[in-house]
């Protein structure tokens, strides 16, 4: 609905039927009263509802109202709808008077059936008619600013005050309802404006991620949002100065023109010419050289690059081929599909980058396969950065092979392993217990001048820890400590444990002691390893020294820690010591576990006392936990030397079928027990596991296995 058709539908009122007519024309003889039916619900002046600040406030705002309307050619519709060419030029400016229109009738039809409830429908529309066309013409006298005038209100033929004042009031809440979307529009531009965008890259950049990065980019497009209001307002100033200034330059003109007319020549007014090049400079920085010109160019490129624009639409027969790439299956080949996608989109890198977060989210491993193809395609524009980035994701599932196949082509492409590469293959092959590699990876990150972190060096002691290599893990130790890392306690007990495992009691001393200066208290823990060690290099006294110091210091021995302190009596065969020290913690409530009866049981049977190793294994199934694995070798050994060859060969079909589990020096126990008891061909089908493992067995073993056989042919002789 536009001014002129308003105007034209207020001239043709009275062309109304006479069923219309009446009730708008009772509507306008009420017009007087209806003040008396409205103020007590809304418009009362001097009630709380409109106090003088609100109506001093609303004046205001009204007064905003009617310059906006004069700041816009929609106010003069009616003057400019002869010239098409110029009408067409207004066309958003009667779209923005529509939109006011429309929201003052929605909720001036509210007013109106709430003062009118007994009216119907048309009678309604009447009054709402008389009301907009009353608006519309007043808007186009010169706007509202004359109706804020006391003696202009009353002296109003067609509507009592209080009816202005709900008018002005609804007009009120239309312009702030339409100032809010309008605002919001502004909002919605700044935050797509390429000022905004280049901040938040920046932020990007430098690490500003999830919802910091939202709220930046809502504060920076609200100041961008200011600024453009400032310059506005700045600029519709000027405006209006220049106005002025043309209306006064004219008038004077006219004056010279009338006195001179006939000497008058116009004056033509020019910028000075500058000589030399225009130079600038922040901070003492001189920014006119040419330099910085390519600075900025390169900036412009690596931006582009960093923040990609919007990925290709996707339409047609593309839609389908990407479709069928995204429901294919894990074992499926995507590179037909992919080589069709290819050609038909002639995608960039942030299409690819689409296409494998959608894969990524719908099918991981095709998401593997898609991105493993798209390093080798040249619109992908792979740097070193995909390459790490599939590297981690495979050592992360422990998939070496994958991992090192995508290094390898990394190389074949002449791209040199990065600090973050380096990086992570430390972890990979430290958790794969490829010490070699792991050590290279990690001489390559040092020799790139980058500090190893606490995660990089405790990944490379717990892969010198299983590679058996405790010392080598110590002189990491040692090189953290010097740079000022103080490693974790779990580092310190991975080393003593390693070291303990060896009965290597000078280093346990070592890190125990290194513990003590780093501020750790000793543990329980720490006093089992301490036990372990001295039992494993066959010191059972300083074993029970230290034993008994721990007890001292209030920590009670459990299970692990009490098998050690019997396991260092084993060593010396102290049978009776190791009895006593059972009967002492069992009198202090201490009760033994699998880990004690797992010693003892393999102590008595080194005895061959096979009764009293069995009673001990019925004390363990009474505990309600299965025996551990180790005690197969035990029993194995046991039952051999005894000639019981059922429960022998039964125990050995146990070892057999978890032989990974086995160390050299079990095999080689075992071995010895099947040719000690008789068990040659056993012995020799043992054996062979042992090799196949990849263990070499000692020349003793070799020896006694050539006797046993050299005697079973003399023998069959």
């Amino acid at each position: 609905m536009s001014l002129r058709s308003l105007a034209s539908k207020r001239c043709t009122i009275k062309k109304l039927n006479a069923k219309f007519l009446s009730p708008c024309t009772d509507f306008c003889r009420k017009s007087s009263s209806f003040s008396t039916t409205v103020s007590p619900i809304h418009f009362r002046e001097n009630s709380h509802f409109f106090s003088a600040h609100q109506s001093l406030q609303w004046r205001k705002r009204i007064s905003s109202f009617a310059r906006y309307f004069h700041s816009t050619p929609a106010a003069r519709l009616s003057n400019l709808a002869l010239d098409p060419k110029v009408g067409s030029e207004f066309e958003d400016d009667d779209g923005t008077m529509n939109e006011f229109l429309s929201r003052f009738v929605w909720i001036m039809r509210k007013n109106l059936f709430q003062v009118y409830p007994d009216s119907d429908k048309q009678t309604i529309d009447g009054m709402l008619l008389i009301i907009v066309s009353k608006v519309v013409s007043e808007l186009e006298k010169g706007g509202l600013e004359h109706m804020l005038d006391g003696s202009a209100v009353s002296a109003s033929e067609d509507f009592s005050e209080d009816l202005w004042k709900t008018v002005w009031e609804v007009s009120n809440i239309v312009l702030e309802d339409m100032s809010k979307e309008r605002r919001k529009e502004k909002m919605k531009a700044c935050l797509q404006s390429e000022e905004v965008k280049e901040m938040c890259r920046f932020a990007g950049e430098v690490g500003v991620r999830g919802d910091m990065l939202r709220e930046l980019r809502i504060k920076w497009a609200r100041e961008k949002m200011e600024e453009d209001e400032l310059y506005e307002s700045l600029e519709q100033l000027r405006e209006e100065e220049a106005d002025e200034e043309e209306e006064t330059e004219g008038k004077a003109l006219k004056e010279r023109e009338e006195v001179d007319a006939a000497e008058k020549k116009p004056k033509v007014v020019t910028l000075p010419k500058r000589k030399g090049k225009i130079r600038y400079k922040i901070y003492g920085l001189d920014l006119s050289e040419p330099k910085w010109e390519e600075v900025a160019n390169k900036i412009h490129e690596a931006g582009e690059v960093i923040w990609p624009k919007e990925p290709k639409p996707i339409t047609g027969k593309c839609k389908l081929v990407t479709e069928k790439i995204l429901s294919l299956k894990e074992e499926d080949e995507p590179s037909t599909l992919l080589a069709e996608w290819v050609e038909l989109l002639q995608p960039s890198r942030v299409d690819w980058i689409n296409l494998l977060d959608r894969l990524k989210e719908r099918n991981a491993p095709l998401y593997l396969k898609v991105a493993e193809i798209a390093l080798t395609e040249e619109s992908f524009r792979t740097n070193i950065h995909d390459y790490s980035k599939l590297i981690d994701i495979h050592a992360q599932e422990n998939r070496l092979e994958d991992a090192e196949r995508i290094l390898k082509k990394m190389n074949e492409n002449g791209i040199p392993a990065d600090a973050l590469v380096a990086s992570v293959l430390v972890h990979m092959y430290s958790k794969a217990g490829n010490l070699e590699r792991a050590r290279e990876a990690f001489e390559s990150l040092r020799s790139q001048g980058f500090q190893p972190d606490m995660n990089l060096f405790n990944s490379m002691i717990l892969a010198c820890v299983n590679a058996g290599q405790p010392k080598m893990g110590e002189a990491i130790m040692r090189e953290m400590e010097t740079i000022g890392i103080k490693p974790a306690e779990e580092i310190y007990l991975a080393l003593l444990r390693s070291f303990a495992q060896r009965g290597d009691v000078g280093g346990v001393g070592r890190i125990s002691t290194t513990m003590q200066f780093a501020g750790f208290q000793p543990s329980m823990e720490l006093y089992t390893l301490l036990v372990e060690a001295y039992g494993k290099a066959g010191d059972p006294d300083q074993a029970r020294s230290t034993f008994d110091q721990m007890r001292k210091l209030g920590h009670k021995p459990d299970d692990e820690c009490t098998a050690n302190m019997i396991a260092a009596y084993g060593k010396k065969n102290l049978l009776d010591k190791a009895l006593d020290l059972l009967l002492n913690l069992e009198s202090s409530g201490f009760e033994p576990g699998v880990a004690t009866y797992t010693v003892l049981v393999d102590w008595l049977g080194k005895l061959q006392l096979i009764n009293e190793a069995e009673q001990l294994l019925g004390k363990i199934a009474q505990l309600g936990e299965a025996p551990p694995f180790k005690i197969q070798v035990s029993l194995c050994d046991m039952y051999a030397r005894a000639g019981v060859e059922k429960k022998a060969l039964q125990a050995l079909g146990v070892l057999e079928s978890r032989k990974e589990e086995l160390e050299p020096d079990e095999f080689e126990r075992v071995i010895r027990s099947l040719v000690d008891g008789g068990f040659v061909q056993s012995a020799n089908r043992t054996y062979r596991i042992m090799k196949d493992m990849g263990y070499a067995p000692s020349e003793a073993l070799k020896v006694k296995l050539e006797a046993s056989q050299a005697f079973r042919h003399t023998s069959m002789r």
